[in-house]
Parts: C-alpha cells; structure tokens; sequence
C-alpha cells in the first residue's frame, strides 16, 4: 500500500488517511509518500518513497532501533514547530487563543535523570532503553541523550545486575546525576537480604555511587546526593521527581519569576523537594505544599541549612483530595503551582474562587493544562503568555509555564 502523510499526532506518529479511516505510520513526516504493509490502522515496514524536506539522518546511531528518542529523523526546526501547534492545538480545543512565547530546547546529552532498563547475559549484563513498542533491549553505549555522567555509570548500573539480577527477569534502573556522583534507584531485582545487602554496598562504594536504593530500601549512601536549588541545597529522596535537565528547570524558573513579579508573599502547590519554592525564597515568604512528606523533609531541610533565605513554611497535604480552599489564600500575592500530568482540575477550581492577583501554572500536559486554564479564565483570569519548554529533546513530551493575572 502506498500513502501520503497527511499530519503529525501528538504522540509522535505520522497519519495518512486510509479507506476505512486514519492510518498511522512511525518515523515518517508530514508530506512524505510511503509504502509498507497494512495491519489493522498501522502501516508496518514503510519505505520512504518520496522524502520530506525536513527529513535529517539521525544524528545517533541507536536512532532506529531504540525507543528512547522518537524524533531525530526530522530537523529541529520541525521539532520545534511541531510541539509549538501541540501546545497551540490544546489551547484551541478549549477555544483559547493565546500568545506563545518560542520554545526553549535543552541540548543533547543534558538529560540528568532517566531509568534504564537492564538484564544479566551470559557474559555480563545488557542496559539500555527497550525498541519502539516492543520489550526488546537496546543497548545505547553511544546515547545522545544522556548527561555524560550517566553514561559514566553504566558500569556501575552493569555491575548491580549481575549482582542482583536474574536471567529471568527484568531490572528497572532509575539514576540521577547529582552534584557528589550517581544516585541510583533500582526495582525488580532479587529480594534483598543480609549478603546481596553487603555484596551491593560493595558495588556502590566501588563504583562511587552517591546513594542507592533498592526496591524503596536504602542500601547505601556514600554521601548525600545534592541537587542545587537556587541558593539551597536539597537531597531529594530516592525516586522524586525532578526536572529532567538543569536547562529546563532553569527555563521553567525564569519564567514562574516572570510571572510572579515583585511577590511577596507565594504559596507553591504540589512544590516537590522545593524547584521553585527555595528559588523564590530569595525574595519572598513562601508557603509550600506537596502531598510527598518526604519531599517536603528535604525542601525544609534545604531551605534551613542554606543563608539568605525568607521564611519557608511547608505543609504535607494531598492537593487533589483535599485543595486549598479561598480562604487560605487571603494575602497571598502569587500562587505558583505545578501539578503532575492528570492537572490540578479540583485545585484550579478553588484558586478560581479565590482573588490571587497572579497565578504562575507549570505543567507537563497541555491537555490537561488548557482544560484548567479555561476554568480560570471563565472565572475572570487572563492568561497573559504561555511559554513552552522542551526537556525531552527528540521525544513527543512538551512542558510549559504560564501566567494568569486578574
């Protein structure tokens, strides 16, 4: 079957339009003639007839078979073009027509965090990331994604699976570069017990892991792995979440500092280990609140061992059962919040009842984001500018912030 690429989804695959409805293709863009063999409403094995102009050869060797990039096959401005409109198009699903600032991409090999898969072999073990759509391993000794201080773990994350692993199963491998080395979090592996305990305590001091966890217990912490948080520094525990490269999270800051202006009073919802909160504590009081109390230990813990800071208070509560209300807004001047990919729908209906004058929203989903924004503007919010950021470069992931005032 031959077809023409009529679009790009938002996920990444190219559609053409079949007899019987949409066709979806990967790897190809728009524009492109392809041929391949039809299965169901997916082209399979489709050959590139006729090119787009925006088609690249992949800049990294892994391009074809890993599923750990999804986008090297078209130039960056096609990129940037395309998460622009993914962006553009969820705002016009709820009728929004607003100003979009250009995006901002972190470079190649800047990603900090990642989790990798990994399984014994014969001779050692295998890491990677798995094949598009499959449960293959792909092994990436040449990733171009990672922060060169994660592939200078890999022989560390090698080393824990053939200590803890099997050749039965797989191990899931989440590492985080950190300012005193590797941090490493690591799940399915065998049942920890005294010996595997001491044999992995070997491995991390042997390799200069700065912590590692196992299956949520800790197993050993050489010293404590810092993540710098302005003038704070914070010790995340294991598995929290954090911006995927210091350029984004510096991206993503600059424009909630924008949004919030000469604040003085913020309170930061769903605040993780403290991204924005300890940032903005350099010039205002700050309450932050997160349903993790240990991401709330470590942004306290930060925020008073570091100087220079305003007061910090912190509230361990659960923002999608139980939202601040109204009223627990009075005399605040900015509200900064952050919620995960599903949104703070039940939030931003109490915020939109609520007379903060300037409201700084940061979200991973522009779905879910949009959806919210319209329930602030009908309430009388203006949203100002949206800024889209893209942590995770080649991939079908855009972030933004936005601001809204009244």
């Amino acid at each position: 079957m031959i077809l023409t690429i009529e679009r790009l989804g938002h996920l990444g695959d190219a559609i053409a339009q079949g007899e019987n409805g949409p066709i979806f293709v990967a790897q190809v863009l728009p524009g492109e003639v392809v041929e391949g063999e039809l299965k169901g409403d997916k082209l399979l094995n489709a050959r590139i007839v006729t090119p787009s102009a925006d088609r690249v050869r992949p800049p990294c060797a892994h391009a074809r078979t890993c599923g750990g990039c999804l986008m090297q096959h078209a130039t960056d401005d096609f990129v940037v073009a395309w998460k622009t409109e993914v962006v553009r198009s969820a705002l016009a699903g709820q009728g929004l027509d607003v100003p979009l600032r250009p995006i901002l991409t972190s470079p190649p090999k800047s990603r900090r965090r990642a989790t990798l898969a990994g399984r014994r072999t014969k001779s050692g073990a295998m890491i990677g990331f798995h094949a598009r759509g499959s449960d293959a391993l792909v092994a990436v000794p040449n990733c171009l994604l990672l922060h060169p201080d994660l592939m200078a773990a890999f022989p560390a994350l090698e080393a824990l699976v053939v200590t803890g692993g099997s050749r039965k199963t797989e191990l899931a491998l989440t590492i985080t570069r950190s300012l005193a080395g590797a941090d490493a979090s690591v799940t399915g592996g065998k049942p920890l017990d005294g010996q595997l305990r001491l044999e992995l305590a070997r491995v991390a001091e042997a390799h200069g892991l700065a912590r590692l966890t196992w299956d949520g217990e800790g197993v050993a912490l050489r010293t404590a792995p810092m993540q710098a948080m302005g003038r704070a520094m914070v010790a995340p525990p294991p598995g929290a979440f954090l911006q995927a490269t210091e350029q984004g999270q510096a991206d993503l800051l600059t424009a909630v500092q924008d949004a919030v202006g000469g604040a003085k009073r913020i309170t930061d919802l769903f605040a993780g280990s403290g991204t924005f909160a300890l940032p903005l504590s350099e010039q205002a009081e700050v309450h932050a609140v997160e349903g993790d109390a240990a991401m709330i230990a470590a942004l306290d813990k930060g925020w008073r061992q570091a100087d220079g800071l305003k007061r910090i208070t912190s509230e361990v509560r659960d923002l999608f059962r139980r939202p601040l209300e109204p009223d627990e807004f009075k005399k605040v001047q900015a509200v900064v919040i952050d919620p995960p990919r599903a949104g703070a729908e039940a939030q931003t209906k109490t915020l939109a009842g609520s007379k903060v004058p300037v409201i700084a929203y940061v979200s991973c989903n522009p779905v879910t984001f949009a959806r919210d924004a319209k329930t602030l503007i009908s309430a009388g919010y203006s949203l100002d500018w949206v800024q889209p950021v893209d942590q995770f470069r080649w991939s079908s992931h855009v972030e933004l912030a936005a601001r809204f005032s009244l």
